[in-house]
């Protein structure tokens, strides 16, 4: 029976990703997000009781990536979708008749993106230890949260900021830029500074933002990932 927990918990997170995109289509977009915190959750959930349950398999593996281009690709696309259509109302009127309306419809390069991320996340041994690319979750709370950010950030309330992060966002996804993970593998203090402090500063985005906090918090999380590049090289060059 206990193999089955984790492949259930993958289920809730693909049932979590299709009510997202349910919401989202009815304007609903906070509903939807948080939908897509849920799915994070189980998704988390999932491999974990599967390395606790010691019932890990290549089912349970293409279970989690299929659930995954749902609720971290499909979703988060749909919520800055409808995001965007409502953006285009603040455009003037010429523009608002033009073609820029159909421009919305670029971000359906997300999913698509999201899924070629998610095969080569499962058949790449580097990123056992740190990830290439951005992950599809981080992507998701990125682009499925920028409505929230925009309450408080006048910024992301521009048309063609936000649709320009999100196409940029999109080709993080398949690069090759190595970018930290956030597992520990002990609590030691040394080993995983870089992760507490990353902690430390989405715990007061958190307070400050509150979920419109994601957007930024994924941004610092960029930006640390590409300062360590040229730290991690010189520790490498210099034990060579």
């Amino acid at each position: 029976m206990k193999k089955h927990v984790p492949n259930l918990i993958t289920s809730c997170n693909l049932v979590s990703g299709c009510l997202s995109i349910l919401f989202a289509t009815r304007g609903m977009l906070d509903v939807a997000s948080l939908l897509i915190l849920l799915s994070a959750t189980f998704d988390f959930f999932d491999g974990f009781s599967a390395r606790m349950l010691k019932v890990q398999s290549p089912m349970g593996v293409d279970m989690d990536s299929l659930a995954d281009v749902v609720s971290f690709g499909v979703a988060p696309t749909t919520i800055v979708f409808v995001f965007l259509t409502q953006l285009v109302d603040t455009l003037s009127p010429a523009l608002r008749d033009s073609w820029v309306h159909l421009l919305p419809f670029c971000v359906f390069v997300v999913p698509a993106m999201s899924a070629f991320r998610l095969a080569k996340f499962n058949h790449d041994e580097r990123q056992h230890e740190e990830f290439r690319g951005l992950a599809t979750p981080a992507n998701a709370l990125f682009i499925g949260f920028l409505h929230f950010s925009a309450r408080s950030i006048p910024l992301f309330s521009n048309f063609w900021v936000v649709l320009t992060l999100v196409l940029i966002f999109a080709v993080l996804l398949v690069t090759d830029l190595p970018m930290f993970s956030l597992k520990f593998k002990n609590l030691r203090f040394k080993e995983n500074l870089v992760r507490y402090i990353f902690l430390l500063i989405a715990a007061v985005l958190l307070l400050i933002f509150r979920l419109g906090a994601c957007p930024i918090i994924i941004l610092v999380y960029i930006f640390t990932s590409l300062i360590l590049i040229p730290i991690n090289h010189f520790k490498h060059t210099a034990h060579e």
